[in-house]
């Protein structure tokens, strides 16, 4: 569980602290709906970190009582991951149409040098040009740049599709622990019974 809380808050440190992401979603208007799906990962993988640590040490003493709390905590824990999943899912239409409209609106507003700064820099990391069709006005003339609202669709789909089959995975291995740490309890209780 350690190993797996380790997984888990190192997916939502990367998210965070990726310089493509950060680039992109901060600065003056920009839209923090993204950043809260990522915040809940990061305190659900310290916790499951600390509640790892409480399982093991629970399995080593044999008691009954932290292994049940292990449990506990193990399946609240996964409620909170289950809810940033379906928050991060159900959301993704809203948060690319939110930093859609951030770009859009720092294209539009030319005068302002914050502005310019911000669509060049979405054009550097995303390598596209122009709002719903490339502008060779905006940027240098290349072959087979592709539009910046198609460009933000991709790059948050591509990075969605990463949360995803490591949310199913740390899912997978938290219900293993649930099971382990059940059938540990009962088999502890079993054995003082007989004695």
């Amino acid at each position: 569980m350690t190993l797996s809380g380790s997984l888990v808050l190192a997916v939502g440190l990367w998210l965070r602290l990726d310089p493509d992401t950060v680039q992109l979603l901060t600065g003056d208007g920009a839209p923090e709906t993204f950043f809260v799906a990522v915040y809940i990962l990061i305190g659900a993988g310290a916790l499951m970190m600390l509640v790892g640590f409480f399982g093991c040490f629970g399995a080593v003493r044999e008691s009954q009582c932290l292994l049940a709390s292990f449990f506990a905590c193990l399946l609240i824990i996964f409620a909170a991951e289950v809810a940033a999943g379906v928050f991060g899912f159900i959301n993704k239409e809203q948060i690319v149409e939110e930093v859609q409209k951030f770009y859009s609106s720092s294209i539009v507003d030319n005068s302002n040098a914050n502005s310019t700064t911000i669509t060049a820099m979405y054009h550097t990391v995303l390598n596209c040009c122009g709002g719903s069709s490339p502008n060779p006005t905006l940027c240098s003339e290349d072959e087979e740049i592709k539009d910046c609202l198609t460009a933000i669709t991709d790059f948050f789909n591509e990075k969605l599709y990463i949360i995803g089959y490591v949310g199913i995975g740390i899912a997978g291995v938290m219900i293993i622990g649930m099971i382990f740490s059940m059938v540990l309890c009962c088999a502890i209780r079993n054995s003082r019974e007989v004695i």
